[in-house]
């Protein structure tokens, strides 16, 4: 049988927990929607599960107490409420959550949270602004892991939904919820006919089924778990050495001056 993991704490227990002064929270934040024709709706949560955990795992063993919440798996989703079980989540939802989420771990004494962003239609810096006025006390950040590294670092052609990136992760994470790459379809998407929303000047939320054709965005058919290893790795490596760099900072002195 597994032992429970200490920075898991959906797995640990209370008297584990209370032993422990834990410095850092992290919630992982996903959706549930359609991912192409090959990957499960859960593919955002999964693959957030498996990041979260493997870069605590490096983090408490470099001496972090980080400590990774259960995961939201419900996100921004109003472009794509036509396609069945696609859940939307709206933001004035998630700031409710947020807000009682940060109440809860100031009141105990944890003033450091990351939200992990695992959904591109997810946007947490309008209601982290929002919510650190509300609790000054607490460390409140984000990170989006599609935007740490370059993707085109290690894949052949990189979309941004159930594309080369996503499926190779889940095909290294749980290639028994992968169907065939021949059942995919090839990602392609559908362009605005506006020039500035072409060209990325102007912004329009996306009606899903119409900016796509299989609600991917994306090629997959390169994708391989070995670039899933890869990817992960690199992921896990870079988000454990910001919690032990967060773990170890003093929210009291976090700005260079003119005198370091």
């Amino acid at each position: 049988m597994n032992q429970p993991r200490p920075y898991i704490i959906g797995e640990t227990n209370w008297a584990h927990v209370r032993s422990v002064k834990y410095e850092v929270a992290v919630l992982p934040w996903g959706a549930t929607e359609a991912h192409n024709y090959h990957l499960p709706y859960e593919t955002d949560n999964i693959q957030l599960n498996c990041l979260a955990a493997e870069s605590a795992r490096i983090a408490w063993h470099g001496g972090a107490k980080v400590g990774i919440l259960p995961c939201v798996p419900f996100g921004v989703n109003t472009g794509q409420l036509d396609i069945p079980f696609c859940i939307n989540m709206n933001p004035t939802t998630q700031t409710a959550v947020l807000a009682d989420v940060i109440g809860s771990l100031s009141h105990q004494g944890i003033f450091k949270l990351i939200v992990l962003n695992g959904h591109g239609g997810n946007n947490f810096r309008q209601q982290l602004r929002e919510l650190q006025a509300r609790f000054p006390e607490v460390f409140l950040c984000t990170v989006d892991w599609f935007g740490m590294i370059n993707p085109a670092d290690i894949f052949d052609d990189p979309g941004d939904h159930a594309d080369e990136v996503e499926t190779s992760l889940m095909l290294q994470i749980a290639p028994d919820l992968v169907a065939g790459l021949e059942e995919a379809g090839d990602g392609s998407t559908n362009r605005s006919r506006i020039k500035a929303i072409r060209e990325g000047w102007a912004w329009a939320q996306r009606d899903w089924l119409k900016a796509t054709n299989d609600t991917g965005s994306g090629d997959p058919s390169k994708a391989t778990a070995d670039k899933g290893k890869e990817l992960i790795e690199t992921l896990s490596e870079k988000l454990a050495a910001f919690y032990i760099e967060l773990a170890e900072s003093d929210l009291s002195d976090l700005y260079e001056t003119k005198n370091d």
